[in-house]
C-alpha cells in the first residue's frame, strides 16, 4: 500500500465500499504485507515458496498483470522445470499469479531465478511449449469444428462435449504426424496472439532485467493470504485431473512447423536476422578453432575428443595439437583409432559403445567392458553432439560426416526435435533449403547477432539526420501523379499539419507536379480521409490525413472540449448511420434557416474531429485569398465587378465554404494495444529513425512510453533495430534496417554541393524542435527572448542539413543560425524561389537576428536574392 491506512480507507469508501468492506480489505492487505513483506503491484512481483502437507515445495508467483501474461509465463516455467529437474511439474496460472508444485527432489529449494527469463528467449520458449497446453487442445477442437472437420451427425441437435473431445482426440492423433497441418497452426496462432499477451510478457522480463520491476523472494512457513486464494483455484483445477480429455493429454506429443507458425505470427525469417560473421565466429568457437582454445597438452586433446567426438589427424593438427598427443592417449587406453566414413579418426574410449552400435565401427581388441555397454540411443547421442558443436547444418552434411544415409540422420534429428533439443528451419544467411540447429546454439546466435547489429551502428552527427529525413520523405523528388500523392499520404498519415501548409508547402515539396485534383481523387474515391485536429487563429486549422483502413487507429479522437449545441447535435444526428449529405440537404434535415450559423457549426465539428468532406474544396475556399497561418499568393476572384445595390441571396447549393458532401468520420478504435501498434508502424514509415523527441513532437497519446513496447517487439522480430544511431539523442532509438544504411551513407553529405530546402516549421520532414533540439541561439528582441518553435505559419530553411534561417509567421522576423555567407545566400535564394512559385505570399522582412534588417548581415544575402528596400524593410513580391 503506497498510502497510509487512513488515506487508503477513505479512498475505498469514496469508491463505493461501506465501512465493513473497506475495513476487511485493508485487514486483508495488512495480513499479506506482514506475511511477505511486500505487496504485488505493477512494479513488484512477489515469489513466495512454502511446503505443502506432503513436504513438497509450492511456489506462488504473485503478479497482477492478468492471465494473458501469467498464462504464457506458466508455460515457460513448466518447460524450465522439466529441463532442470526432469519431472512433469504442475503449474497453474490465473489472473492473480501462478502456482507451482514441485516434488522435493532438488537439493536447493526453488527460488526467484526459476521464473526470471532472458527477454530474448522467452518468446521462443512459449511458442515451443504452447502445443503441450490444455488451452491448445481446446482451441484445436474449436478450430476443427469451425473448419467442418468435426461435423455433426444431426445439425438440429447438440453434440455432447465428451463426443467432441473424442473426435478431436482422434483428429489430433492424425494431425500430429503433419507439422504443417493448417488447423494446428491456426490453434497455435490463436493461443499466441488472441489469448496470450506475449509482448507484455517480454516487456515484463525486460523490466525485471533492467530492475524497473522488483522481484521479491520470500519463504514462509505457511501460505500467505494471497497464496491461499491461488491454492484454492489450484485444487479445483487438479481435483479431476484424471478425467482430463484425451486430446488434452496427447497434446504434448504435437510438433508444430515453426516456419509456418512464424509466417502466421508475422515474424521475419531468421536467415535475415543472423549475421554471417557471427555464425562463422560462433562455429569456430564451438569447433575449438580459435587461439583461445588451442590445446596445450594431451589432457586438452582428451577433452577435445570428449566434447567434439571423432577427429582425424588433420582435424587435430588444425586445432594446434601435436601428433604425439593422441598417440600418448592411445597408449594410456584413453583414446582409440577407428575407421569412420572411409578415414582413420580418433575417438574417446568412453564413446566406443556408441560408435560401435550407431555406425558399426570395428573396435580394437582390449577395450574395457564398461566402455562398450549399450546406450538407449547411440545415433541420437552422436547427432546431438554434432549439432552442439556446429552452427546451422543440413542433414546431408551430418550424414556425410558419419558415412550414413541422409534418411537415417533425418529420422534421428526428428527424434531430437520432438524433445526440443534441435530445431529445423532456414538459418544460415548464405544457405538454402531446410537446415537444423541445436536449440541452445540457435539462441546464442540470435543473442550475438542482435549484439553485433547494435555494435556496428556508429552514431552519426545530428546534421546527417537533418539531411536524411527530407530525403526519406522524398522532398525534392521527381515523382509525379496520383501515385506519388498516395505514397506521400502513406508517409504523412496520422501526423497533423496546418491546413494552409498542406497544399502549399508539404505536398508540393514531395510531388513534382502536385495538383489539388490528385488529393481530391484519393478522397472522393474513399481511399483517403482528412480530419480536423484543432483550429488555428485566422481561419486555419490542423489537418490529419489517413487511409480509410487505418483511420480508426491513426486519427486522433474527437475533441471532447467542444460544447455541443443543439445545432451541433442535430448535424451529428443527421449524418449518423453512414449518411453523406450535401449542405442544402443537411440544412433541410436539420431544419436550419441560417446558412451562416450552420456553416459555423459544420466547421466547429470539422476542427473538433467529427466531420469530413469527400474533397478538400471547402477547406481551400475557407483558406482562399492567401489566408491562413501560411499565406500564399492570393488567387484572383471569379468576377471582378458586381452590379451595385444587388442583394446577396443564399445560393441553391449553399456557401462555397461548405461545398461537397459531408459525413461523419469513423469511430476511433480506442484499444491501446492496436493504436500503439499502428502508431509505431506509422512513425517508422514516416521517420525511418524514431526517437523520443520525434514521438513527443507529434503529440502521441501516452508519449514515447506508449509506443516503446511495440518498437521493442518489432526489434525482437527483426523488423526494426534499436541502437545509438544519432549523437546526443539517447540510446532508445529505433530504425528500419534500410534507413540505418541510408543514414550512415549521408553522414558526409555536407561536403557536397549544399542544397537549400524551405519547409514549414511543423513539417514532419523538419527534425528541428522534434528529434533534434533547436540550436542554442537566443537573440534579444525588444527586451524579450526570441526563440524558434514548431509553430503554424513559421518556416525553416535547411542548407546541407543545417538549420540556416528561421522565418516567423508573417515573414517580418528572421533568425539566422550560421555565419557562412554561402549558406546564407543559398537560403535567401530558396526563400525567393518559394515566393516566385506561389508557395509563399509576399515577404516583408523588418527585423533579422533582433535588429533592423538594414543593419543586419542578412541584408546582403536578401538583396542578392531579389528583395527590395521598402520603408519598413526588405520586401519581395511574387
Amino acid at each position: 500500500m503506497r498510502q497510509d491506512d487512513e488515506t487508503a480507507t477513505a479512498a475505498l469508501r469514496a469508491g463505493g465500499l461501506d465501512d465493513w468492506a473497506a475495513g476487511n480489505l485493508m485487514a486483508y492487505l495488512r495480513e499479506q504485507r506482514e506475511a511477505t513483506r511486500a505487496l504485488p503491484d505493477d512494479r513488484t512481483v512477489v515469489v513466495e515458496r512454502f511446503r505443502d502437507e506432503l513436504g513438497d515445495w509450492r511456489l506462488a508467483v504473485h503478479c497482477v498483470l492478468g492471465a494473458k501474461v501469467n498464462g504464457p509465463w506458466a508455460l515457460a516455467v513448466a518447460r524450465r522445470l522439466t529441463e532442470r529437474y526432469g519431472v512433469d511439474a504442475q503449474v497453474m496460472p490465473s489472473d492473480d499469479g501462478i502456482v507451482v508444485r514441485l516434488p522435493d527432489t532438488a537439493d536447493q529449494p526453488p527460488g526467484a531465478e526459476l521464473v526470471a527469463f532472458d527477454p530474448e528467449e522467452i518468446t521462443q520458449l512459449v511458442e515451443e511449449s504452447v502445443g503441450t497446453s490444455a488451452l491448445f487442445a481446446s482451441r484445436f477442437r474449436e478450430c476443427a469444428a469451425r473448419s467442418l472437420l468435426l461435423p455433426r451427425r444431426d445439425p438440429r441437435r447438440r453434440q455432447p462435449l465428451w463426443q467432441q473431445r473424442q473426435k478431436a482426440a482422434q483428429l489430433l492423433d492424425v494431425a500430429r504426424e503433419y507439422a504443417d497441418f493448417p488447423v494446428t497452426l491456426e490453434a497455435a496462432r490463436e493461443c499466441l496472439q488472441d489469448v496470450f499477451d506475449v509482448p507484455g510478457l517480454v516487456g515484463l522480463m525486460r523490466d525485471v532485467a533492467a530492475r524497473k520491476v522488483r522481484l521479491v523472494e520470500v519463504e514462509s512457513a505457511k501460505p500467505s493470504p494471497f497464496a491461499r486464494s491461488l491454492l484454492f483455484g489450484y485444487v479445483g483445477a487438479f481435483l479431476y485431473e484424471g478425467d482430463a480429455p484425451l486430446a488434452e493429454r496427447r497434446a504434448a506429443a504435437l510438433a508444430l512447423d515453426s516456419t509456418l507458425l512464424g509466417e502466421l505470427l508475422g515474424r521475419v525469417d531468421l536467415r535475415e536476422l543472423l549475421e554471417p560473421a557471427v555464425v562463422t565466429a560462433t562455429e569456430q568457437q564451438l569447433q575449438w578453432l580459435t587461439d583461445e582454445r588451442r590445446p596445450r597438452d594431451a589432457e586438452d586433446v582428451a577433452e577435445l575428443l570428449r566434447l567434439l567426438g571423432d577427429l582425424s589427424d588433420l582435424d587435430i593438427s588444425a586445432r594446434g595439437a601435436l601428433p604425439e598427443w593422441p598417440a600418448e592417449l592411445e597408449r594410456a587406453k584413453r583414446a582409440l583409432r577407428v575407421r569412420i566414413a572411409g578415414e582413420d579418426r580418433w575417438i574417446a574410449v568412453e564413446d566406443a559403445g556408441r560408435y560401435r552400435d550407431a555406425l558399426g565401427v570395428a573396435l580394437p581388441v582390449g577395450v574395457a567392458q564398461a566402455y562398450v555397454e549399450p546406450v538407449p540411443d547411440p545415433l541420437g547421442d552422436l547427432v546431438a553432439r554434432y549439432a552442439r558443436t556446429h552452427g546451422p547444418f543440413t542433414a546431408a552434411a551430418c550424414a556425410a560426416r558419419f558415412g550414413l544415409g541422409v534418411f537415417v540422420v533425418e529420422q534421428a534429428l526428428r527424434r531430437l526435435a520432438a524433445t526440443g533439443r534441435v530445431v529445423s528451419g532456414e538459418f544460415s544467411p548464405e544457405g538454402a533449403g531446410a537446415e537444423w540447429c541445436d536449440a541452445e546454439v540457435l539462441r546464442m546466435l540470435r543473442r550475438r547477432s542482435l549484439a553485433a547489429l547494435r555494435r556496428e551502428i556508429e552514431p552519426v552527427p545530428p546534421r546527417a539526420l537533418a539531411t536524411f529525413l527530407p530525403r526519406w520523405q522524398h522532398l525534392g523528388a521527381s515523382s509525379r501523379g496520383v501515385e506519388a500523392v498516395a505514397a506521400a499520404v502513406e508517409q504523412l498519415q496520422g501526423a497533423a499539419v496546418p491546413a494552409s501548409a498542406l497544399e502549399r508547402l508539404v505536398l508540393p515539396g514531395r510531388v513534382a507536379d502536385y495538383s489539388p485534383a490528385y488529393l481530391d481523387e484519393l478522397c472522393s474515391s474513399g481511399e483517403v480521409l482528412w480530419a480536423g485536429s484543432g483550429a488555428i487563429a485566422g481561419g486555419d486549422g490542423w489537418v490529419t490525413l489517413a487511409y480509410a483502413d487505418v483511420a480508426p487507429l491513426l486519427l486522433p479522437p474527437p475533441d471532447e472540449s467542444l460544447a455541443l449545441t443543439p445545432l451541433h447535435q442535430g448535424v451529428l444526428d443527421a449524418l449518423a448511420d453512414g449518411q453523406a449529405l450535401f449542405f442544402r440537404a443537411l440544412s433541410d434535415r436539420v431544419g436550419s434557416t441560417d446558412d451562416a450559423d450552420l456553416s459555423a457549426a459544420v466547421w466547429d465539428l470539422v476542427w473538433a474531429g467529427w466531420l469530413t468532406n469527400d474533397t478538400l474544396a471547402p477547406l481551400r475556399t475557407l483558406l482562399g485569398g492567401g489566408g491562413g497561418a501560411h499565406r500564399a499568393k492570393p488567387s484572383a476572384p471569379r468576377t471582378r465587378y458586381r452590379r451595385p445595390g444587388r442583394v446577396a441571396l443564399p445560393s441553391r447549393t449553399g456557401p462555397p465554404t461548405v461545398a461537397g458532401r459531408w459525413s461523419r468520420l469513423p469511430e476511433r478504435d480506442t484499444d491501446p494495444t492496436r493504436r500503439a501498434a499502428a502508431v509505431a508502424d506509422a512513425l517508422l514509415e514516416r521517420h525511418g529513425v524514431v526517437t523520443r523527441g520525434a514521438v513527443v513532437a507529434e503529440g502521441v497519446t501516452g508519449g514515447f512510453a506508449a509506443v516503446y513496447p511495440v518498437l521493442a517487439a518489432l526489434e525482437e522480430r527483426g523488423a526494426a533495430r534499436r541502437g545509438y544511431f544519432v549523437e546526443g539523442l539517447g540510446a532508445a532509438q529505433f530504425a528500419v534496417p534500410g534507413a540505418v544504411d541510408r543514414l550512415r551513407a549521408l553522414a558526409d553529405e555536407h561536403r557536397r554541393t549544399p542544397t537549400a530546402l524551405v519547409l514549414a516549421a511543423t513539417d514532419p520532414a523538419s527534425p528541428f524542435g522534434a528529434a533534434l533540439p533547436w540550436p542554442e541561439r537566443v537573440v534579444a528582441q525588444e527586451g524579450a527572448g526570441h526563440r524558434p518553435g514548431r509553430k503554424a505559419g513559421a518556416l525553416v530553411v535547411l542548407v546541407a542539413g543545417e538549420l540556416t534561417l528561421y522565418v516567423e509567421r508573417g515573414g517580418r522576423t528572421l533568425l539566422s543560425f550560421v555565419d557562412d555567407g554561402e549558406a546564407l545566400a543559398a537560403a535567401a535564394k530558396a526563400l525567393a524561389d518559394a515566393v516566385h512559385t506561389g508557395a509563399l505570399g509576399a515577404l516583408s522582412v523588418e527585423r533579422a537576428d533582433g535588429e533592423a534588417v538594414f543593419t543586419s548581415p542578412l541584408r546582403d544575402a536578401l538583396t542578392a536574392a531579389g528583395f527590395r528596400a521598402s520603408p519598413r524593410g526588405l520586401r519581395l513580391r511574387g
